[in-house]
Order: structure tokens, then C-alpha cells, then sequence
């Protein structure tokens, strides 16, 4: 109970930390510019940030110059009037104090502004008179003004006075001032008036904070909109890639559910109706396939009984050969060999259907390694052609019965179809990256399912894996899984012959390759090397082969040493079957 409860315990973490990659991966997504979501936000946002931009921008510039120009009309008009009525009572010569009389008379209007009016009283002398003297004195009014104030116009038909009212703006200690002035026609004072525009000022702040807030608030908004836009039209879509990646991981019954009548409800009824045709068809190739493996089992099957039976008979014509006729004696030898290569042909076809059917199983042992390997090359009387270098103790669980295939596949190769002498070498080496779901370890190309045996070149050589790393005595590359139990095991099997032709490489493992179109007969099956590797991959293994560039041809099986981990129902020990007798393995035959 309580190692179920620990267990328990251990997937719901494993489940809330799955969730919360997946909460994190979403947020990534959305944050990529590259995700349709993204994008579909950042336009709207734009656009309605361009367009509340404008609005405001226009909106705010058209307030601006009706405030300011209401104001700045009603204070001007006032001016005028109140310069026109003041100073009309005046004398043509006035004294400082009437004049300064007339600037509060002019200054207690509604408009609140200051006024300067500057005359000559009956001495000559000039009089200024202000209602402020910190804010307007005469040199206070900017010179541009003041000119454009005395300046005398000719008097026309187009131009009925003399003087002009001219006003500017100005800011004076950071807040702004409308300034104007006038002289009064027929030599009356000149007059100056100074209103401030701050009210002006907080009033367009306030507005332009207004506007400013509206454009956040669309530019919200509109984000708002996008997402939903965007959750509306992406969420079909997302559904269809999903639905799309299952069935690519084989999930053929994958269907989606279908509403409305858009073009997206369109799509998902195209898919719905392909997926239903592929499930069709690959349900089709998939009883084909089947019945072709089950033929293959059954013939082979059917074949042993009367395979036996021959096998007896050309046993005995063989003891008998010495006694037969000269001219029988070639025609009997014939038969033996085509029976054995028959026969060899039969146990790999119903090897290649148990692993096509998923029905191998490992069978595992504790083996010496260089023990096996003496064992193999003896029991097929190979002692005198192959060098062996191998530390005894080198232990690993394996198969024995399938290593041994595959040793004898490999040998029998460099034997047949490369160049003495042959070296076998053992060697340990640290484990690697942990092996893929298909077997292969990580950052490795997996190989491809069916494998041939090594073909015959027009020089005798027989092909190698391609793709294969740097060749040589030492590691071919880091393309082998490892061993959970202590590193990884790696035989390399080397040959002093020709090598392997650089365009039959790739081919190497193909069931039935032949290198040469011209020599499409070999005594080989066509199965071994692939037989072998099919064992390798059993095991969680491979081979490689490349051409050494001292010559010949190299062979590179890595093993884990401790296959457990891949073991399922083991077969029971009397289910063993024999080591391959002499001659077999050659050219991959296994």
C-alpha cells in the first residue's frame, strides 16, 4: 500500500509539473512574434493606435485653436471698445494721472487683463501709465509689436485707417501672455493690454490627458479584440494541427468535430475525409503486409518437413560421394550446397518474419564476450584466419544465441569477401546519450528497417553501412547507445581487402542488395547483414561499417552491456538454438 501510495503521489507531480511546462509553453507561444496569435494582436494593435493617434492628434488641435481663438477674439474686442470708450473723454494732451485713470477705467472689464497706455501731457513729456508694473512695462512689449503699432499706413480705398490693432503671443515665466496694442486715431495715447492665457493652458493639459487616455483605452481595446479574434479563427486551426500531429504519430481514427459552415468548417471536413481514406488504405496495406508475412511463415514453416527429408538424403549421397560416379559425383555436389543454402534460406526467412511480426525475444545470459567470440570462430573452424584481441572478464548480459549470429554474419563476411587477415577486437567503452524510442541513441540517424546481406562488388568486396563515422581500430564515432549497466560494449571486425565501394555503402543492410547487376547469384541468402543488424537493434545496438584508410573494410557492433531493460517474455534456455556450423555466416547468410 504505501509503495502504491508513493507511486500515486509521484504522478500526480509528474502531472501538475506537466501541466505547468505546458502553461509555459502557451505563454512562450504567445510571445513569439512569430505566432499568428502574436501578429494578429501586434496589427491591431498598430492600426488602432495609428488611428486613435490621428483622432486625438486632430481632435486636439482643432480644440486648441478654438479655445485660443475664442479667447483671444473676445479679449481683442474688449480692448479695442474699452480704448475707443476710455480715451474718448481724454484731452489730446493728458495728464499721468488721467491716463492712469483710464488703465484701471480699461483693466476693471470683464476680460481681466493688464493695461499700459502710453501719452504726452501738455509739458511734452512722454507718460506711461500701468495697472501692473512687475508684468507690463513698455519694455515689456516686444519691439515687433510696438513697430508694427506706430507704423503709419497710408489711408486708400483698401485701407481706411492709419493705425492698426496687431496682437502676438508670448510666455513670460513659463505662462503664456497674449499681447496686443493699438494708438488711438487722431493723436490720442497708444494703448497696450497683457492677458494671460493659463486658464487656456490647463483647460487644452486637461484635454490632451483626456484624449491620451482614450488612445490607451483603444489601443486596449483593440488588443482585446485581436485576442479574441485571433482565439476565435486560431482555435479550429490549432485543433487542426493537433488532430494533423496525431495522425502523424499514427493515430489514424483521429476525427475533428465539425460546426458551422465557414471555410475553416470546410477544412476540417477535407481533413476529416482524408484521414478517413488514409485510415482506409493503411488498414489495407497493413492486412496485405500481414498475409504476405503470414505466407512467408507458413511457406517456410511447410518447407522444413520436406527440407528434412532432403537433408537426409543428400547427407547420405554426400558420405557416399567417394564411391559415385565421376561423371554423377559434380551433379550430387551441387544438389548437397543448393540444399544447405535452401535450407539457410528458410531458417532466415522465418528469422526476418519473427522480428518483421515484433515477435523476437531476447533470451538473456551472462557472457564472457571474448569466450563467446573464440567459441564462434571455432565452432566454425576459423582459428587459423582470425586474430582476435580480446581481455578476458569482459562480462555482459546478452543474448548468446543472437550475438553469436551476429558474429558469425560479420566474420564470415571480412572472410569470404575481404582480405586476410581478419581482426576481431573487444573493447569497453563510457556509456552514451541515452538510446531514442526507435532504438537509436540520441543525435543518431536511425537506420533504415530492413537490411541486406554485404553484396559482391565486381572485386569481390561486400558493402558496408553507410553514413558511417571515421573508420578505424579506435571509435568510429559516438553512434552507439549505451549501456545502462556499465558503459557499452563495442566489437570491431576488420578486413584487409579492397574495401567497399563508395555508392554501395548506403545500401549495405538492404534485404537482398546485390552490388553488381551482372552477379545477382551469390551463395549467400541476401538476409545475413540484415539479420544482424535486426539482432543489434534487438539488443539496443547497431553496426556501422566504413573502409578503413589504411584499407579494408570495418565492422563496428555497439552493444549495451546490460540489455535487461529491453528484455520482455524471455524464451525458456532449451529454446536455444545452435551456434552456426562451419561455413555459415559467410556473406552474411545469418
Amino acid at each position: 500500500m504505501t509503495a502504491g501510495a508513493t507511486r500515486g503521489a509521484g504522478a500526480g507531480e509528474g502531472e501538475r509539473r506537466g501541466g505547468a511546462g505546458r502553461r509555459l509553453r502557451r505563454a512562450a507561444g504567445l510571445l513569439r512574434l512569430t505566432s499568428l496569435r502574436m501578429r494578429l494582436v501586434v496589427v491591431f494593435a498598430l492600426v488602432a493606435l495609428t488611428a486613435a493617434v490621428s483622432a486625438s492628434g486632430i481632435a486636439y488641435w482643432l480644440n486648441r485653436n478654438t479655445v485660443l481663438d475664442r479667447t483671444q477674439n473676445a479679449a481683442l474686442k474688449d480692448f479695442r471698445k474699452s480704448l475707443e470708450d476710455s480715451t474718448r473723454t481724454l484731452p489730446l494732451r493728458p495728464r499721468c494721472s488721467e491716463l492712469q485713470d483710464a488703465a484701471r477705467q480699461m483693466a476693471a472689464g470683464p476680460q481681466n487683463y493688464t493695461v499700459l497706455l502710453i501719452g504726452t501731457d501738455r509739458e511734452g513729456k512722454e507718460c506711461a501709465a500701468t495697472t501692473d508694473k512687475d508684468l507690463l512695462t513698455l519694455a515689456d512689449v516686444p519691439q515687433s509689436l510696438r513697430s508694427a503699432v506706430d507704423e503709419v499706413r497710408p489711408v486708400d480705398e483698401n485701407n481706411r485707417s492709419a493705425h492698426h490693432l496687431y496682437w502676438q503671443r508670448k510666455e513670460v515665466g513659463g505662462v503664456p501672455y497674449l499681447i496686443a496694442g493699438a494708438q488711438v486715431i487722431g493723436g490720442g495715447p497708444t494703448g497696450y493690454m497683457m492677458k494671460s492665457l493659463a486658464t487656456e493652458r490647463q483647460d487644452l493639459t486637461s484635454l490632451g490627458w483626456s484624449l491620451g487616455i482614450a488612445t490607451a483605452l483603444a489601443l486596449v481595446g483593440s488588443a482585446l479584440l485581436a485576442q479574441a479574434a485571433a482565439t476565435t479563427v486560431l482555435r479550429p486551426v490549432q485543433r487542426l494541427g493537433d488532430a494533423a500531429r496525431q495522425l502523424g504519430e499514427g493515430r489514424l481514427d483521429t476525427r475533428l468535430r465539425v460546426t458551422g459552415t465557414d471555410e475553416l468548417a470546410d477544412l476540417s471536413r477535407t481533413f476529416n475525409r482524408t484521414a478517413e481514406r488514409l485510415q482506409q488504405r493503411v488498414e489495407e496495406l497493413s492486412g496485405r503486409e500481414a498475409a504476405s508475412r503470414r505466407f512467408v511463415a507458413d511457406m517456410s514453416h511447410e518447407l522444413r518437413t520436406p527440407l528434412t527429408a532432403i537433408t537426409a538424403v543428400t547427407e547420405v549421397l554426400e558420405e557416399e560421394a567417394d564411391s559415385l560416379d565421376p561423371m554423377i559425383a559434380p551433379a550430387v555436389q551441387l544438389v548437397v550446397s543448393e540444399t544447405r543454402r535452401l535450407n539457410d534460406l528458410v531458417e532466415n526467412l522465418m528469422e526476418v518474419t519473427r522480428f518483421d511480426a515484433g515477435t523476437a525475444r531476447l533470451v538473456l545470459d551472462d557472457v564472457d564476450v571474448a569466450d563467446q567470440v573464440t567459441a564462434c570462430i571455432d565452432a566454425r573452424a576459423w582459428l587459423d584466419a582470425v586474430e582476435l584481441d580480446a581481455d578476458r572478464g569482459t562480462v555482459a548480459r546478452l543474448d548468446p544465441r543472437r550475438l553469436d549470429v551476429i558474429l558469425a554474419n560479420l566474420i564470415g563476411n571480412a572472410l569470404k569477401h575481404g582480405g586476410s587477415p581478419v581482426r576481431v577486437s573487444v573493447r569497453t567503452e563510457p556509456a552514451e546519450a541515452p538510446p531514442a524510442a526507435d532504438g537509436t541513441a540520441q543525435g543518431e540517424r536511425p537506420e533504415p528497417p530492413e537490411r541486406a546481406e554485404r553484396p559482391e562488388g565486381a572485386d569481390g568486396a561486400e558493402a558496408a553501412a553507410a553514413g558511417a563515422p571515421e573508420p578505424a581500430d579506435g571509435p568510429d564515432g559516438p553512434d552507439g547507445p549505451d549501456g545502462p549497466g556499465g558503459g557499452q560494449l563495442v566489437i570491431r571486425v576488420r578486413d584487409h581487402g579492397p574495401g567497399i565501394p563508395e555508392e554501395v555503402l548506403p545500401h549495405v543492410f538492404d534485404r537482398f542488395y546485390k552490388a553488381s547487376a551482372s552477379r545477382p547469384r551469390s551463395e549467400g541468402s541476401g538476409l545475413g547483414l540484415s539479420i544482424a543488424q535486426e539482432n543489434a537493434h534487438i539488443h539496443g545496438g547497431r553496426i556501422s561499417a566504413a573502409n578503413h584508410p589504411e584499407g579494408g573494410a570495418v565492422f563496428t557492433l555497439r552493444l549495451p552491456r546490460d540489455a535487461s531493460r529491453l528484455a520482455g517474455d524471455e524464451e525458456p534456455a532449451a529454446g536455444r538454438a545452435r551456434p552456426a556450423g562451419p561455413g555459415e555466416g559467410a556473406e552474411g547468410r545469418r
